[in-house]
């Protein structure tokens, strides 16, 4: 039985400097590429067999995807429904004022509805993150472990939806950069570990 490999990107200046990033493409950092590379030869002695490996669009997570493939002479697989939540016209903003301005999280929380300008919704974002996970599981169904390389938010949505039923509990997992979660799809929906970086 295949399980899921999620990992998060490496770090990027947008989280240093403690901003949403969102769809914005971005290169990782010096520190964010260093993880990457730790991350890939952890990855090659935790299982060198891997089956495939799966990336969003977006750079900070191709580049991260990258260091893992050469190490294992995999070719990843370009995903476009990986990528990362979009806030439309919010993206770039720190944190602090998405939370005090804006009051982005308990809006999101309260209707999984709501979308910023020109951005996603929850809801939208569980009904391209879960279909892809479960249709990547499928295609590997009988095949080795299968490592996804995206976003925070993103793979943070799809947990609880598949976990706890919901997008709006997407709060309660919060992922470092290069930080590791294997998700089992079957019989049901479980995590056998979450944001492991002991490899980092």
């Amino acid at each position: 039985m295949s399980s899921l490999l999620l990992l998060r990107h490496g770090q990027i200046k947008a989280n240093l400097q403690g901003l949403w990033h969102g769809s914005t493409d971005s290169r990782l950092t010096w520190r964010g590429r260093r993880q990457a590379s730790r991350t890939a030869r952890h990855i090659s002695r935790l299982n060198p067999r891997l089956s495939a490996i799966y990336t969003s669009p977006l750079g900070r997570c191709v580049e991260t995807a990258a260091k893992i493939s050469k190490r294992l002479n995999i070719d990843p697989v370009v995903n476009d429904d990986l990528r990362e939540y979009s806030i439309g016209e919010w993206e770039g903003l720190p944190f602090r004022l998405l939370a005090e301005e804006y009051d982005f999280v308990n809006k999101s929380t309260q209707n999984p509805d709501f979308a910023p300008p020109g951005g996603e919704s929850l809801a939208q974002v569980a009904a391209r993150m879960v279909p892809a996970l479960q249709e990547i599981h499928t295609r590997h169904e009988n095949d080795n472990q299968v490592l996804i390389v995206c976003h925070g938010a993103a793979t943070a949505v799809a947990l609880g939806s598949l976990i706890d039923g919901d997008p709006r509990h997407w709060i309660n997992y919060q992922l470092a950069n290069c930080g590791l979660t294997e998700l089992v799809l079957s019989p049901s929906p479980y995590v056998n570990f979450f944001n492991s970086i002991h490899h980092l």
